[in-house]
């Protein structure tokens, strides 16, 4: 055998070496950079959506422990718990010995946080706020998982599916959408929400987009001035247009509000719009087809 032969087999038996023994790192949504020195075997999801978000990388069978209501997809049901955003079973977690823990950014209890840092094992915050954060997170859990190649499909069908919406749908004619979250207190959504975005895409309007708080608690008397043309509520299910939920009815006594005037009062499966998730794009996609409906109620 050659020198040159020799040489270049050793290289790459070098190379080889290198690639089985590189980090995974990547940088959550809190700006830190998280690292691992071999692709997660045991994953602890604490929060619903990111449940959605590992399944969708490849990560599934990899998960060891999930907070209650990660209920998607079915497999996830089976899935030992170890908590809810607001009360974790940090004993039940170590016993799981994860590898890797996503973390709710705003969902998880702060100090219950502190503790987690206790147990040096590396943690992802996840915090999408952005259609575009969807696509990406599944890609960097991707990377932390050694499934990129399934992540990276599942990430261009969701940008796929997006761009698809917007093409159809952002240069209608606007409609002016309120958002309810809840009725008691009344509440709503500001424009840095994702949902908001989704508004946006399909031709919406918030108009609560310039209130300050994320989440804010609005009056009806502000809903009133607003005179939204649609007004939009999660549900446990889809509900038809022409049957208005309950959690709405409040406002048909205000039969002059153009929403009610013309039956847009509008219920979207919860799951669909409230979790930054692939299925969100099924989400914007009822949203848009409702507010279609909603332009084809105006006056002719």
């Amino acid at each position: 055998m050659t020198l040159r032969c020799l040489l270049a087999i050793a290289v790459l038996g070098i190379s080889a070496h290198a690639n089985a023994n590189a980090t995974l790192s990547v940088t959550d949504d809190t700006g830190a950079t998280v690292t691992l020195d071999a692709p997660a075997q045991r994953v602890v999801s604490l929060a619903p959506h990111v449940t959605e978000l590992l399944f969708a990388a490849g990560g599934g069978a990899r998960i060891v422990g999930a907070v209650t209501y990660s209920d998607y997809p079915r497999e996830a049901q089976s899935i030992p718990r170890v908590g809810d955003n607001k009360a974790l079973d940090l004993e039940r977690i170590v016993a799981l010995r994860p590898d890797l823990i996503v973390v709710w950014r705003h969902g998880n209890a702060a100090r219950q946080i502190d503790r987690l840092r206790d147990l040096h094992v590396p943690l992802y915050f996840s915090e999408p706020r952005k259609l575009d954060d969807i696509p990406v997170t599944i890609d960097k859990l991707g990377t932390l998982l050694g499934t990129a190649q399934t992540a990276a499909d599942a990430s261009n069908a969701f940008r796929r599916d997006i761009a698809s919406l917007r093409t159809r749908y952002a240069s209608r004619p606007v409609v002016g959408v309120f958002y309810q979250v809840w009725d008691e207190p009344l509440m709503t959504l500001n424009g840095a929400h994702v949902f908001s975005e989704v508004i946006g895409l399909c031709g919406g309007r918030n108009v609560f987009a310039d209130l300050k708080p994320l989440v804010p608690t609005v009056s009806t008397e502000a809903v009133l001035a607003a005179n939204p043309e649609a007004i939009v509520t999660a549900t446990a299910g889809a509900t038809q247009p022409d049957h208005p939920l309950p959690a709405l009815d409040r406002w048909k006594q205000w039969p002059s509000m153009t929403a009610v005037a013309r039956g847009n009062l509008f219920g979207i499966d919860g799951d669909l719009i409230n979790r930054p998730t692939p299925r969100l794009a099924l989400g914007a996609a009822r949203l848009c087809e409702d507010l279609e409906t909603a332009r084809e109620r105006r006056p002719k």
